[in-house]
Formats: C-alpha cells, sequence, structure tokens
C-alpha cells in the first residue's frame, strides 16, 4: 500500500492548475517511512477514516509524539474518539454562534491576513478582554464550540485556500497575542478554565498547527503570569516573549499591509476593525470557488490531494484506496476485508505491529551500542589518565625519598663532627 504519485494526480486531473509545491515538496524520507507505517498500521485494524487518510495529518501526530508510531496512534485514535463524543462535524456543519459580533467587542480576537510564507495570521488582543462581559453574551462551552468551529474551518477553507495562493502547502497559522495590560489580578479562574480546555483541543487534536507564536507588549505583569501559562502549553509550542519594541521581529514574519495598525502596521479595516472581518484569501468568492474545484465534490478533496506522496522507493507499494474492486463480485471490498484474503500479499496487522516493535527495539539497540562504543571510548581515556596520575605520584614519592636521603645523610655527617 502507498499513497499516490502526485504527479499522476496531478496529470489525471486536468482542471488542477496548482504549482506541484503546493502537495509535493521535498519529503524526509524516514520520514516518510514512519507516516507509512502509522498509516498501514490504521487500515489494518479499519481504524483509519477516509477523511483522515492524510499524509500531513498522520506526521502532525508523529512529530507530536516524537515519532513514536504506537503513541502516535494512541493520540490519532484518541482524537477519533473525541471526535465522536463531542460530534465535532456536527459543531462544524450546524453550529450557529449568533453571539459572535457580541463577543467579538469584548473580546478582540480574528484572522487578518497573512504571513510572509503564506499562513493564516491569527491576532488576539488578550489585554482587552472584558471576561465579565464576555460570560454575559455567551458561556465556556460555547466559546469552546465556536473555537472548535474556527479550528475546523481552518483547516477545510483556510489552508486549502491559502495553499492555492501561496502556491505551496500550507497547514500551520502564525499568532500574534497582544498582552497590554494583561496579569494575574485579571486572570481569573474562568479565565484560566476557558484557556486550559482550548489549550487541551489544540494539543490533542489539532497537533503541529501552529507555526509561531508573538507574545507582545509583554510587561513584568504578564512575566509573572508567563510563569502559570506555560503549564498549560506543549512543550513543542514556538512562543517568542517580546515587550514593546516587538515590530522589527514582528515584521520579519508579517508584511506590515497584513498588521493592524494598532499593532504598528498599515492596515485599517473599515466597518468594525480588523480583528472583525476575518480578512484572507479564504473570503475571496473567485478563490473559494476555485479551491473547491481543485479539491471538491467530484475530485479529489484537498486532504487527499495533499496527502499523496511520491514513495516509489517502498517496496510492494500499491494505490492508497481503503476500499477496492473484487473482480469476481465487482462489489468494493475494504482494506480490513483484503487483509483476510490470501491472494493479498500485505502484512496482517499483528505482523505490522510486530515489524513495528521489532523496529523500535532495534532502534533501541543502536542506541545502546553506540552509548556503549562512547563508555568504553570515556573509559580508555580515564585509563590513560590515570596511568598518568600514577606516573607523576611515583615521581613525586622518589623526589620526596631522595630528599628524605639526603637529609638523613646530612644529619649522619653533622653527628659524626660532633662526636670528632
Amino acid at each position: 500500500m502507498r499513497f499516490r504519485s502526485i504527479e499522476q494526480l496531478l496529470r489525471r486531473n486536468s482542471k488542477t492548475k496548482i504549482s506541484r509545491n503546493i502537495v509535493d515538496g521535498v519529503h524526509d524520507q524516514k520520514e516518510e517511512q514512519l507516516v507509512q507505517s502509522l498509516r498501514e498500521l490504521l487500515l489494518a485494524s479499519n481504524q483509519l477514516p477516509d477523511k483522515f487518510d492524510d499524509y500531513y495529518v498522520l506526521l502532525r501526530f508523529l512529530r507530536m509524539r516524537g515519532f513514536n508510531i504506537l503513541k502516535a496512534k494512541e493520540m490519532f485514535l484518541n482524537m477519533l474518539k473525541w471526535r465522536e463524543d463531542c460530534s465535532v462535524d456536527a459543531i462544524a456543519n450546524d453550529f450557529k454562534f449568533e453571539e459572535y459580533d457580541a463577543v467579538k467587542r469584548c473580546y478582540p480576537h480574528g484572522f487578518h491576513g497573512v504571513d510572509r510564507f503564506g499562513r493564516p495570521l491569527y491576532i488576539e488582543r488578550v489585554g482587552l478582554v472584558d471576561l465579565s462581559k464576555l460570560m454575559q453574551v455567551t458561556s465556556i462551552d460555547r466559546y469552546v464550540k465556536y473555537h472548535i468551529s474556527e479550528q475546523e474551518k481552518t483547516i477545510s477553507l483556510r489552508y486549502p485556500v491559502c495553499s492555492l495562493v501561496a502556491k505551496r502547502h500550507i497547514a500551520s497559522t502564525t499568532a500574534i497575542f497582544d498582552v497590554k495590560g494583561l496579569g494575574l489580578n485579571n486572570f481569573s479562574k474562568s479565565a484560566r478554565e476557558m484557556f486550559a480546555e482550548i489549550q487541551k483541543i489544540d494539543s490533542n487534536y489539532y497537533p503541529e498547527t501552529l507555526n509561531q507564536l508573538y507574545i507582545i507588549n509583554a510587561g513584568t505583569g504578564f512575566r509573572a503570569l508567563w510563569k502559570v501559562l506555560k503549564a498549560f502549553m506543549e512543550a513543542r509550542t514556538l512562543a517568542k516573549v517580546l515587550g514593546t519594541n516587538y515590530l522589527n521581529t514582528v515584521l520579519e514574519a508579517v508584511d506590515q499591509s497584513n498588521l493592524p495598525d494598532f499593532l504598528g502596521g498599515t492596515c485599517t479595516c473599515p466597518t468594525g476593525g480588523c480583528l472583525l472581518q476575518d480578512k484572507g484569501p479564504w473570503t475571496d468568492p473567485e478563490m473559494v470557488r476555485a479551491s473547491k474545484e481543485a479539491f471538491g465534490k467530484g475530485q479529489k478533496s484537498f486532504n487527499e490531494l495533499t496527502a499523496t506522496v511520491a514513495c516509489e522507493s517502498f517496496r510492494g507499494c500499491q494505490e492508497p484506496s481503503t476500499k477496492q474492486v473484487d473482480s469476481t463480485s465487482r462489489k468494493k471490498r475494504t482494506l480490513g476485508m483484503l487483509l483476510k484474503d490470501d491472494q493479498v500479499g500485505i502484512d496482517t496487522g499483528e505482523n505490522i505491529l510486530r515489524k513495528l516493535v521489532d523496529e523500535q527495539i532495534s532502534e533501541k539497540i543502536r542506541e545502546l551500542e553506540h552509548c556503549a562504543a562512547q563508555s568504553n571510548e570515556t573509559l580508555q581515556t580515564l585509563i590513560c589518565k590515570q596511568q598518568e596520575l600514577t606516573g607523576h605520584i611515583e615521581q613525586l614519592r622518589k623526589i620526596l625519598q631522595d630528599g628524605m636521603g639526603a637529609d638523613m645523610k646530612g644529619d649522619t655527617q653533622d653527628t659524626k663532627l660532633k662526636v670528632n
């Protein structure tokens, strides 16, 4: 089993005029092999829905778990269970956040253009949050659902459109948090609960979608609070905590035209201000239409297209579809059924798991062998040092003995003179 060659997909779909950089790029061979192994392991137990049969999705879970395949699988399955328990698809399709405008006024936040790489730019003015008013116009539960719906929109719409515009694969966000005025005094229990729940969702179920976090206008009050906030955040979250002289650093990542004027940029959006607009290429009807034509119904979805990786280097590769047509019955057979078929020359789930365990044991053996070699080298160095020290000690003893012998000889001579 393998992901289809990107070149084949682009040739077959004549309507798609996207640069191959969007879906291809340079992939690390070891990462490709690990993604393929995780994919096969999930497919073997019928635990990989078509929606998530995506190279980059699986890669994100692997990265979040340090490329430990079994831990990545566990995290992936926890994500699927969470989506089912919380009816995430229903939230994405049906949830109506009627209090959107009211929430924006007491909690200024939103997407605003893209960074220099083409990633969506997300901005929050955390220091201006009026939490008491926020809890009057919404609830923590409804705000969390709104956050989930925004994450789903980012993955299904913002990333695909940004990829079309940037002509490269986009799958992460650059964020700016303006914390001017925020400190321990106004970070209440409700705020902590909401922040902790959102961080849990983002880290566990949407891993590796944050490219860079810039925390600006960080005064002494926030720096004390930051020690508390870090406890809720994953260690892999990249954050640059900056004071008031942040502009030059931020402009390295974001063009001034995509930066609101209150952050030192040149953008002054009308009708409610920059953070009410959801400004970005994803609001352009032509770009949305082009995205749907390229990746929508009747063609390969964006996730399917971006998931494909040319992997001719893998032996025994075949098409990645989770369903194949049985030539005798003309009925679609799932991969789980095919795995039980004696005619399919692929490993069973049990064998795949055994192979993965064997690979990890082999890796551990190599690590221990390397440590043993280093220890042996260190031991040889210590032996040489010990020999040098032994030589020095012998020399000092000889000097001491020679000195004592000379003193004794002098004393004898002095005694003889006194007798005479």
